[in-house]
């Protein structure tokens, strides 16, 4: 399962790449058109286009850091009994309802909806991803309520 999960986070990464990236040139083509040059003093467009420009140049740099490393990732296998760290895939209980999150190096926050599951990639900046580490199945969480039901 989790040779498939790699492969389909990494398709959607290299998509919403591909997608930030035209967004980034048109941005920046706007920016520096000269058809956009203010009319006035007040008149800001230019400075906006120039700020969305940057911003999202920024952003393409983080997206295309996360596809090199999910390139480069491997996912290991969690013996039963095994304690969580970077590459699980955990399965918790929360209020009966089953969650499922993959402790990754990068792309935090991203969802994956992967064989009918829905999966949020959760990196070190999280806290939850904190609360996670070294915890094993029947493990819990208390703040929020959770029960660690499954590490793989």
């Amino acid at each position: 399962m989790k040779p498939r999960l790699l492969e389909q986070i990494r398709e959607e990464l290299r998509g919403q790449l591909l997608r930030l990236s035209k967004a980034a040139q048109e941005a920046h083509a706007a920016a520096t058109d000269p058809g956009s040059k203010a009319e006035s003093k007040y008149d800001t467009r230019n400075l906006e286009a120039s700020y969305l420009a940057t911003g999202q140049a920024r952003q393409v740099d983080e997206l295309a850091t996360s596809v090199r490393i999910f390139d480069a990732l491997e996912l290991p296998d969690f013996p039963a009994g095994a304690a969580i760290d970077v590459g699980a895939l955990v399965e918790v209980s929360l209020r009966g309802n089953a969650l499922y999150f993959l402790l990754a190096p990068t792309a935090g926050g991203l969802e994956i909806l992967h064989e009918g599951q829905e999966i949020t990639v959760l990196t070190p900046s999280s806290e939850l991803y904190g609360k996670f580490l070294g915890l094993r199945a029947g493990d819990t969480i208390k703040q929020p309520p959770m029960r660690v039901v499954k590490v793989c």
